[in-house]
This record gives C-alpha cells, structure tokens and sequence, in this order.
C-alpha cells in the first residue's frame, strides 16, 4: 500500500487527549525531513484532513476513546489502516483522560455545568455539536485492534523515530525501556 512515488501512506490520528504526543512527533525536528521522503502523510491533525482516506499503511492513533465521535473515527482508522499504532499512555491506557471514569457521564455533566457555568447542553443542536460522551473513557485496544504500542506521556522523539522507522522499514517495533532519572 504504497504511493505511486512508492512512500508509505502514514496518518496520524488525535482522539481524547492533549495532542501532547503530536507535539513530540513534531520534535522530531530534522528527521521529519527524512519522514517527508520516505512517507507521504495522507491525514493528521497537523495536515487538516477532513475525511479519513482508505489504504492507509500505518496510523499513529493518540488519545483515548471518550465520545462517539472518536469511536467511529476509531474504526475508520482500523478499517482503513493496515497498522494502527496506539501513541501514547491515553491511547495505551487511558491515562489522564480516562480519570472522569470514576464519576458516571452525568455526575461529571453535573460538576462542571450545574456545579459549574450552567446546565448542561442535551437534545436537538446541542448533540449535534457536541458528541455524546460514552460511558467510560476507553484506551484504543478496547475499541479496536490495535497493531503495536508506543508508551509515554507523551513518548520523546528518539522512540517515536525508533518506533516510526522500524515500521517504515517493516521490521518489528522493539522498544528499549526507558530509563527516567530524577534530579538530574
């Protein structure tokens, strides 16, 4: 699933989340120079794409599943993509965006709009402009099948590149751990 230029077909997706792993990809810096002639970026929020396209080799998906709207655009991507590639703890786990699972969807509508600005906007326009929230936040794999796994929050550039060119170059993502020091 080549270009006619023969470049991979990549796309990257933002669900619920901070686009804090979009910001990392683009610390990439130099290397996106490399990405650039080795792949041809079909759809990304740093692209604006509108419509997710078909024969899309490998998806960067970062972000959990919270809304309708990110669960059909979940399986666009799955049906789409011959790799999908959680991107990060959100999509990994759920992380930060997942802690409203502790409150049901109507207790957090209540902290924040009747506790909060207002009540809470429901029916006619309001759901047309603003997606259902779904019952609990979902990391990615509990949507759809997810191909490969890259942690962190967000994950620093030199594993994204790691992560990236090994699937461009169609050999298994094998991540070394990372270690943290503190106070360093």
């Amino acid at each position: 699933m080549t270009t006619q230029n023969g470049k991979i077909r990549l796309a990257t997706a933002w669900l619920g989340g901070c686009s804090g792993c979009h910001m990392s990809f683009l610390d990439l810096n130099e290397k996106l120079i490399d990405l650039a002639g080795r792949a041809e970026l079909v759809y990304s929020p740093i692209a604006d794409a509108k419509v997710f396209p078909a024969n899309v080799d490998v998806t960067l998906v970062e972000g959990a599943v919270a809304n309708v709207d990110h669960e059909e655009l979940a399986h666009q991507i799955r049906a789409n993509s011959r790799i999908v590639v959680s991107f990060g703890d959100c999509a990994v786990t759920g992380n930060v965006t997942s802690l409203r699972n502790r409150l049901g969807v109507d207790d957090l509508l209540t902290a924040v709009y009747r506790e909060g600005p207002g009540q809470a906007p429901r029916g006619g326009e309001a759901d047309r402009v603003m997606p259902r929230l779904l019952p609990r936040v979902l990391p990615l794999h509990q949507v759809v099948r997810v191909d490969a796994f890259l942690p962190g929050c967000p994950p620093d550039p030199e594993r994204i590149w790691a992560a990236v060119s090994a699937l461009l170059d169609g050999r298994p993502v094998e991540l070394e751990p990372k270690l943290r020091t503190f106070g360093a």
